[in-house]
């Protein structure tokens, strides 16, 4: 049976083993809360157990454990963040206060993160900043994996880009995406398996559509929607790399093939302060309505009732914050072995 643990209860381990890693304790505990989210949101391939690799590039000087992250506020609106290859989910913490923070001031706020890491999924950031008020729009460039249109080689990577909205008193809409049709992990399932996939997600080696799906894992992700999911892995690129200074397309180093290196990723938040457009009541009923105009749609499969995005994480969150949030045993194990390496106080 898989273990299954509280939400307060894994907070707990999951900042220690931080603190482990060499973690301030305020950093660790924001980090952790981003990971622990992940989790109870069911998206456990960015949750905890990304805290074993984090080690394993803190471990190798990929990682800088205990950087000093540091905001600097360049206009009204705009904040550039420099993450000093601290960890991604830090980085990203302290952009999107940054950006909050802007938004109170200004209605609106904008911060640019360079020198970062992986960064975790998008909606945990989305779900913070609603319940606070804010509707943002984040954004992360990522290790290539995706070739340009027409290209036989990866030059871009699957950046995922995602949206949130407060709805006061109900759940938020929250939207996080990658650009590619199929995630690599579906395609490395397939390829243990032995059983095909749809030519729709992966090119071979020389960049030609595939269903032989080891031959994918040599090749390139697809693009969702072809050369407009292309186009605009591209804009995520120019905002979360380009624009904010740091590493862009082939610029960023592989998690994978050089752990021991600085990625040097970038991110972007963006943070629309929604007290400033009117009354929670006001908002409140006009997504209640935007809400129930999709689910009165007649569902083509009686099984399957139409969905909000976010509202399948949110329904796993309810269950695990009641049940537990169940975690393989070797990874509840991890957290115990990188707490242990936690200094005691001097």
């Amino acid at each position: 049976m898989t273990p299954r643990l509280g939400e307060a209860e894994l907070t707990s381990l999951a900042t220690s083993a931080l603190e482990g890693l060499g973690l301030a304790p305020r950093d660790a505990a924001d980090s952790a809360r981003i990971l622990v989210l992940a989790d109870l949101f069911g998206l456990h391939t960015h949750g905890v157990s990304r805290v074993a690799s984090y080690g394993e590039r803190v471990d190798l000087g990929g990682i800088c454990a205990g950087a000093q992250v540091r905001v600097e506020k360049v206009a009204p609106a705009v904040a550039r963040v420099d993450g000093a290859n601290g960890l991604g989910p830090l980085v990203g913490m302290r952009a999107l206060e940054a950006a909050m923070d802007l938004a109170r001031e200004c209605g609106v706020g904008m911060a640019f993160a360079r020198a970062s890491n992986h960064f975790g999924p998008i909606s945990p950031y989305g779900y913070i900043a609603a319940e606070a008020g804010f509707a943002t729009m984040i954004g992360s460039n990522a290790t290539t994996t995706i070739a340009p249109w027409g290209g036989g080689d990866a030059r871009l990577g699957n950046n995922p880009l995602g949206f949130g909205v407060p709805q006061p008193g109900g759940p938020p809409f929250l939207l996080d995406m990658a650009m590619s049709v199929a995630a690599r992990a579906k395609i490395r399932s397939a390829a243990a398996k032995g059983e095909p996939i749809p030519a729709t997600w992966a090119t071979d080696a020389a960049g030609r559509p595939t269903t032989d799906a080891k031959a994918a894992l040599d090749g390139f992700l697809q693009p969702v929607g072809g050369h407009k999911g292309y186009g605009l892995a591209l804009t995520v690129d120019l905002f979360a790399g380009l624009l904010s200074g740091a590493g862009f397309l082939t610029h960023v180093s592989s998690w994978s093939a050089d752990p021991q290196k600085p990625q040097d990723l970038g991110h972007f938040f963006i943070a629309l302060d929604t007290t400033k457009l009117g009354a929670a009541e006001w908002l409140a009923g006009r997504m209640a309505d935007f809400r129930a105009i999709l689910h009165a749609s007649p569902p083509s499969d009686p099984s399957s009732p139409v969905v909000v995005p976010g509202e399948i994480e949110l329904a796993r969150m309810a269950r695990f914050r009641d049940e537990g949030i169940p975690l393989p045993q070797d990874v509840i194990d991890s957290l115990h072995a990188f707490a242990k390496r936690k200094r005691a106080p001097a």
